[in-house]
């Protein structure tokens, strides 16, 4: 990972449409999980962009408008937690990446994706890296895109649930929203398959 002085490059392969493919919410035990997909120019730089977690979310809040604004194209798009439920969070990650891609309005000529997992997009050539949201500038800008969108939605979750904390844990596993599912129970937004959720669903009774 570059420090944040310096800038990243705005992509792996200049000349072609390359989106950069990010996640955000894989590790939580409640909502969906978001991804995003930006298409930089070549060229395109800036200071502050990095891995969303290296940065406040004044300075996040700050760049999605830079983002929008300088990007070929962008993109967020998300996976329920009924989703996640049946097809797993790796899978429901990936998906939601391509329904990023699917809703970018351009088709890329490379997706570059943060990690090391991902099943091929149309047809189209891809590269995974591992922390590459802090080695890329298209997917910095798309960790950013999909953190700050995902943080949006449980804070509006939140004011619906809150007696889980969401507007602060924003559903990761902190020890103030496990205590909260020990005493109140599991909610219509929490991931049933999940461990330190699963363990409070009542058995069926198919």
């Amino acid at each position: 990972m570059k420090s944040l002085s310096e800038p990243l490059p705005a992509c792996l392969h200049e000349g072609v449409l390359e989106a950069g493919c990010d996640e955000a919410g894989r590790g939580c035990l409640a909502g969906p999980v978001y991804a995003a997909a930006v298409i930089l120019p070549d060229g395109f730089t800036h200071p502050w962009l990095n891995d969303s977690k290296q940065l406040s979310d004044k300075r996040r809040r700050a760049l999605v408008p830079i983002i929008k604004d300088a990007a070929v194209a962008w993109a967020i798009a998300s996976c329920a937690p009924a989703e996640i439920d049946s097809i797993n969070i790796l899978n429901a990650s990936i998906l939601a990446m391509h329904r990023a891609l699917d809703a970018l309005g351009v088709r890329p000529g490379h997706v570059l994706v943060d990690g090391n997992r991902f099943r091929p997009y149309a047809g189209v050539a891809h590269t995974t890296v591992v922390g590459g949201d802090g080695r890329y500038a298209n997917i910095a800008a798309a960790s950013v895109l999909a953190k700050t969108a995902r943080d949006d939605y449980m804070d509006a979750a939140a004011a619906q649930y809150p007696a889980y904390g969401w507007d602060v844990n924003k559903g990761y596993p902190t020890a103030a929203h496990r205590a909260a599912l020990a005493s109140r129970g599991v909610s219509p937004l929490h991931r049933l398959t999940f461990r330190g959720v699963r363990e409070l669903v009542p058995p069926s009774r198919d």
